[in-house]
This record gives C-alpha cells, sequence and structure tokens, in this order.
C-alpha cells in the first residue's frame, strides 16, 4: 500500500486531485480509496485530502498520518505548515512552487518534486486552480502511476463535474506539468513553532456558554475578534497594486472589501484636516479576491501575480 496526503486550500481542487489519482490507480488494476478532511469550509482556507492504493482491498478508513507521499498544491503552505510531519523515511513531497528542489525549505530533507503549477494552470487553464497539474507533477516524479492513467481518471472525475471539454483543459495541465516536473532533495532548515490546537478547555470559556468578547486561551484568542491571530494573506495568489494618484476617495473599494483590509488615508488620525486622496491595503489579510479592482473607477487598483 502507498499513501498519499494532499495539501490545499478551497477552491484548488485537493478533494478532486485525489479522487482523480484513485481513480487512475484503479484503472490500472489497484484497489483505491479517496476522502477529504474539511476544517473551515471556505474558499482559500487549508484543506486536506487523502488517497489510499494497494493491491488488495482497503480496510482503513483514518486519515493518512504517515503518507509516502505528499502533494502540496499551494506554495506558501510549507511556509506556514510542516508539510512532511509524519512522512515515511524515503517518502517524497511534490510541491507547486516555481523554486528548483534544491531550492526549497521544508521542516526535514527529502526527496522533492518541483512544478510551477499555478504558472501551467494559468497558461492552460486560465486560472489558477492547481489539482491537475500537480497530478501531471505526481505521475512524473513517483513513477507508481503513469501520466496516461491520469489523464483518464481526470477525465473521468473532472469530466464529470465540470464536462468533457473543462476536463479535457485539465488533462492537458497535467501533461503539460509531467513535461515540466523537477525532481531532486530540497533543504530541511525550516523550524516550526509548536502545534496549536484550537480547543480552549470548558474552564476557560466565561460562565453563561456566550462569547461577548475574545477570551484569551492556551490556544490563542476565541471569539470576536480572535480573527487578527490568522494572518490570511498568504492564500493570495494575485495582489492589488495600487496608484494612489489616480485614487478618488469614493472609497467604493473600502466599502466591498469582503475582509476590512482597505483603509482611507483620510480617516488616518494623523491625515485630520489634511486634503489626501488615497488607501492603504493590509496584506496580513487580503487574500487578492480583486473585488477593489472590480470596482474602482478609476482603475488606480490593478491585480498583479
Amino acid at each position: 500500500m502507498y499513501e498519499v496526503r494532499f495539501h490545499g486550500r478551497g477552491g484548488q481542487g485537493a478533494v478532486m486531485a485525489a479522487q482523480a489519482l484513485a481513480d487512475a490507480a484503479f484503472i490500472e488494476g489497484n484497489y483505491a480509496v479517496a476522502f477529504p478532511f474539511f476544517g473551515a469550509e471556505r474558499r482559500g482556507a487549508p484543506v486536506l485530502a487523502f488517497a489510499r492504493v494497494d493491491k488488495g482491498k482497503i480496510y482503513e478508513k483514518t486519515q493518512v498520518y504517515e503518507p509516502d507521499y505528499v502533494v502540496v498544491l499551494d506554495d506558501k503552505l510549507p511556509q506556514l505548515v510542516d508539510v512532511t510531519k509524519g512522512l515515511k523515511e524515503g517518502g517524497m513531497a511534490i510541491i507547486n512552487t516555481p523554486l528548483k528542489p534544491e531550492e526549497v525549505e521544508l521542516g526535514k530533507e527529502v526527496k522533492t518534486a518541483t512544478v510551477d503549477a499555478t504558472s501551467v494552470a494559468l497558461e492552460v487553464l486560465g486560472t489558477p486552480i492547481t489539482n491537475s497539474a500537480i497530478l501531471g507533477a505526481f505521475a512524473k516524479a513517483t513513477g507508481v502511476v503513469s501520466i496516461e492513467s491520469i489523464e483518464k481518471g481526470i477525465m473521468d472525475i473532472f469530466g464529470a463535474r465540470l464536462g468533457e471539454k473543462l476536463a479535457e483543459k485539465n488533462a492537458r495541465a497535467a501533461r503539460v506539468a509531467y513535461e515540466r516536473t523537477q525532481v531532486g532533495t530540497c533543504k530541511g532548515t525550516l523550524k516550526y513553532p509548536e502545534e496549536k490546537k484550537w480547543l480552549p478547555t470548558v474552564q476557560e470559556f466565561p460562565t453563561g456558554g456566550a462569547l461577548g468578547l475574545e477570551v484569551k486561551t492556551d490556544a490563542g484568542l476565541v471569539g470576536l475578534g480572535s480573527f487578527v491571530e490568522n494572518k490570511t494573506g498568504s492564500w493570495r495568489t494575485f495582489m492589488p497594486v495600487v496608484d494612489n494618484s489616480k485614487c478618488a476617495n469614493c472609497k467604493l473599494c473600502w466599502f466591498y472589501c469582503p475582509e476590512g483590509a482597505i483603509e482611507m488615508l483620510m480617516n488616518m488620525p494623523e491625515n485630520e484636516g489634511k486634503n489626501i486622496k488615497g488607501i492603504v491595503i493590509d496584506y496580513d489579510y487580503c487574500k487578492g479576491c480583486g473585488i477593489c479592482a472590480n470596482e474602482c473607477p478609476t482603475k488606480a487598483i490593478t491585480m498583479e501575480r
């Protein structure tokens, strides 16, 4: 048996990738299962998916804690999460990144395959959804399943949900990524802080059961205002870039920003009484949704990789 753990973000298709891999393995005469683990079910939030493949029937239903392979769909996740945690001796990491394997830093030195799956997805699909491209990299790096079977698995799983034309594009993205994948060994230099469990004890909650304000626990803040601890800016694929000389102070970007990540310069205490135009974006929390650029009537905001 070999086990695969997928690390991605909501909307990148980690679950479909695991299912397509299982389908590809089944096509080659194996038993295979795939299943997800969801935390916050929100686009951009970290998600996990798992796949198991064996020549015999598979009865294990737990999460994959000691994978043979880890597949990372988002190049910023390894800076936040130890994706190699539990990786078996001799295991491999397959990562979406423009870096070469020897330039990648992880929590331990392991065999690593890299491909710029985001660029492949933008080139072939026109959207930064990296699940099909990373499957091509998986086939090239591991050799446990052929690229032809991966393409068939994509046609089966993606085709059933997205239609044949989009499935064909995704199969092509897998093939392009297959050709561009590099294999080497990463650096094992990253040090991760001790993992915090988001499980405050009942004694840490205020009497009455309702949280009026944030509560400090060993896990961090819980309740209203606790989002400030989770700097979600790493979710971005594109970022808004501002030319304040074009800003009309219309406040549309400020009004429509779903994260409250925009502040008007004119509203800052140090600028009180000044005739000043422009905005400041808090990139710690901006997720790069592009709504501000879409709403800006003067095109003072543009989206860039």
